[in-house]
């Protein structure tokens, strides 16, 4: 008897989820914010999906959404022209970065100190969070609106992706553009890990692996449907994928088999991520919500518990399945 995957449903939002991403791993566990079309971004458990808090302050759609590896702080990008930077223990709002046009990427260096954004004004933005007063160093050359800017190379390099049609690698002392890739269409997802120096990108039905410090593609991978988002395994066995048709589809990072998918939403599949522990990957929807699904089927793991169902078992039957812990799980 196959094992059934149960994904954790975690409800809350009353609009879109768009962007979600996870901490490190910290002495209190792991954790994972929610970007929603809602204004109202949510700090939740990372391997339960329970509700901490919400970051209340914007006024328009948010965007974009991250936590610094220790979740100590959260930065969120908006419709409204403005980024902020909250603090992730007490929910409050630290600052306020004043934008533009509509801001739709954030992400901290390492060490917390510095933040930087990208939206729909072209331009690249480095704040330096000790010094917020300051005006931000601006790196330009995209001529469309920037969908994601992701700090690389130990925060010495910077990773954007635009809806020119490019993605493009930047010395961040010179503002150069080291290297540039050009795609036939927009890109529609870009993760970056560290570990290995490998980058993701989606662009219609295809995810592409390649190295981030050169750009030399790894390995193209064709989905079944248009893909708006994929994660890499943090031991780059395999690789999940979401987008139009509502499935999350799971891949042999080798091989390029498609192992499993799921229907679990009810609308197209915005953004996945895997967890930093590998142990599970969040997706998130048009249908408002958020879902944890297992790595592994059938580990007992937060609040999956596996389960020997005494009328399968027999002398001649070791079968085990998982089931949810309760009928049926929200968070």
């Amino acid at each position: 008897m196959a094992m059934r995957q149960t994904p954790l449903t975690c409800s809350g939002h009353t609009r879109p989820v768009v962007d979600l991403a996870f901490s490190g791993i910290t002495p209190y566990g792991y954790f994972l914010i929610s970007a929603c079309k809602d204004g109202k971004p949510m700090l939740r458990q990372g391997d339960t999906g329970d509700w901490i808090g919400t970051f209340l302050g914007h006024k328009g759609a948010v965007w974009g959404a991250t936590l610094n590896n220790e979740a100590t702080k959260a930065a969120t990008a908006a419709a409204d022209f403005t980024a902020k930077v909250w603090d992730a223990v007490t929910g409050d709002e630290v600052l306020t970065l004043a934008h533009k046009h509509i801001v739709k990427s954030v992400n901290f260096t390492q060490d917390s100190s510095c933040l930087l954004t990208g939206g729909n004004d072209k331009i690249i933005r480095i704040y330096d969070l000790n010094k917020p007063e300051a005006e931000p160093q601006e790196i330009t050359g995209h001529t469309s609106a920037i969908k994601k800017a992701l700090w690389c190379k130990n925060d010495t390099q910077i990773l954007s992706a635009a809806d020119d049609k490019t993605v493009r690698l930047w010395d961040r002392n010179s503002t150069e553009v080291v290297k540039q890739l050009s795609f036939d269409m927009s890109v529609s997802s870009m993760e970056y890990i560290p570990d290995g120096e490998v980058l993701v990108i989606t662009y219609g039905k295809t995810i592409a692996f390649y190295n981030a410090l050169s750009l030399d593609m790894i390995k193209t991978v064709d989905a079944p449907a248009s893909i708006h988002s994929a994660s890499l395994h943090p031991d780059k066995d395999f690789f999940v994928a979401g987008g139009d048709d509502f499935k999350l589809y799971k891949f042999d990072y080798g091989t390029k088999e498609e192992l499993e998918s799921y229907k679990g939403h009810f609308g197209p599949v915005h953004c996945v991520r895997f967890s930093p522990d590998g142990e599970l990957y969040a997706s998130g929807s048009e249908d408002g919500t958020l879902r944890l699904w297992q790595t592994a089927v059938g580990k007992t793991y937060g609040l999956w518990k596996c389960v020997l169902p005494e009328e399968l078992v027999s002398e001649n039957s070791d079968t085990i399945y998982c089931t949810p812990a309760a009928p049926e799980i929200k968070a």
